[in-house]
């Protein structure tokens, strides 16, 4: 994931579906979570093999690392991807696809109309999604020696950081997982509290911590 700077993110615990009738044409849209571009594309595949007797399969992916791609499969340029693109921006999803696939029912809807019944199936399946909250984070490594365990435990814990290993070879050694709004209040709490001793490392690889939505 390239960037974490930003505010935080949903993204989808299970896959959802929805389908509306526009004048004879069914459209059946299935909203699942997908962290690349090609699990999005491989679960564009599974679709389009499972429902091969169907005119198209719309699809639209966006990562949390920013990145979208979506693809109108023969309709008209920008009647299926974009439009199903937009509602998962308007929803606040990533790290999402959504496929739609659409049986022609024999009458043309024009190109406002393929795009509103793409987009209005999209929207349908996420209105049901379940989500999860994600925000930037960043991992600290923090040395110190036996006597100030219980302050760097205590920082730890009052800055809401995740503890992730513990190593105790040479001394003892924990890495954790902050919230990038709080690691350096974090290493600043330590440094206080240890009057120095404790030694803070901030990796500089981004990363997202999980929480509610």
């Amino acid at each position: 994931m390239a960037d974490v700077s930003g505010d935080a993110v949903r993204i989808p615990l299970d896959r959802t579906e929805a389908e509306i009738r526009d004048r004879g044409s069914r459209f059946l849209a299935r909203a699942s979570p997908a962290e690349s571009e090609r699990e999005a594309k491989r679960l564009r595949d599974d679709q389009r093999a499972e429902l091969h007797g169907a005119t198209h399969h719309v699809w639209a992916f966006r990562g949390s690392d920013g990145q979208e791609r979506w693809d109108d499969d023969g309709e008209p340029a920008g009647t299926g991807g974009r439009p199903v693109l937009a509602a998962i921006r308007s929803a606040g999803f990533s790290d999402i696809v959504v496929v739609v696939t659409r049986w022609f029912g024999g009458t043309k809807l024009g190109t406002g109309g393929l795009a509103r019944a793409y987009g209005a199936a999209a929207d349908e399946a996420l209105r049901f999604v379940n989500a999860a909250e994600i925000r930037p984070g960043h991992i600290v490594r923090i040395r110190y020696d036996w006597p100030d365990t219980g302050s760097v435990a205590a920082a730890v814990e009052a800055c809401g950081a995740r503890r992730l290993s513990e190593r105790f070879e040479s001394g003892p050694e924990v890495e954790v997982m902050a919230l990038a709004s709080v690691s350096g209040m974090l290493v600043d709490t330590i440094r206080n509290a240890t009057s120095g001793r404790a030694v803070c490392r901030i990796d500089d690889r981004p990363v997202w911590v999980r929480g509610k939505a």
